[in-house]
């Protein structure tokens, strides 16, 4: 298993860049092109952005999710069935959806060349560790599944 660990810790960094081509999502994730195609079909999180001539364009969410799904594949043993529940148990805010503290996290900022961060991903990036500092400070999610931000004053 250790073999397994030594290459997740080998993924290169993400570029601060908007866009990434299906041949570059391939090389940052140790994936080949033909799996992430299929992972499309599997995984309905999965939409690259399709341009000229139908080529693919992933923005640097979706690299994260394609980590998180080899991650849940090749590392953790889960069947696509079993990591596409994990992935939408987590998407509902599941407690057990908070990763372990070893889980890798790259840092946007140590990213050489980074002249700009795109505001609507930082505000998704944001949410999600507000929801995940939630969840691991209180233990529970609302009961209806929304953010401690979606509940404003209403009781």
């Amino acid at each position: 298993m250790s073999e397994r660990r030594s290459e997740r810790d080998a993924l290169p960094p993400i570029p601060a860049k908007r866009y990434f081509t299906i041949g570059e999502v391939s090389e940052l994730c140790a994936v080949k092109p033909h799996v992430l195609r299929y992972w499309e079909q599997e995984f309905t999180q999965l939409k690259p952005v399709k341009r000229r001539g139908n080529r693919r364009y992933y923005q640097h969410h979706e690299v994260l999710l394609i980590r998180r799904i080899r991650e849940l594949l090749y590392e953790q043993g889960f069947t696509i069935n079993g990591a596409r529940n994990r992935l939408e148990s987590q998407r509902q805010g599941a407690p057990e959806s908070v990763a372990p503290a070893s889980t890798p996290v790259p840092p946007v900022a140590a990213v050489s060349g980074v002249t700009s961060i795109d505001p609507n991903l930082l505000r998704i990036e944001l949410a999600e560790v507000m929801r995940l500092l939630n969840v691991v400070r209180f233990g529970v999610i609302d009961p209806e599944g929304r953010d401690s931000s979606d509940a404003g004053g209403e009781h």
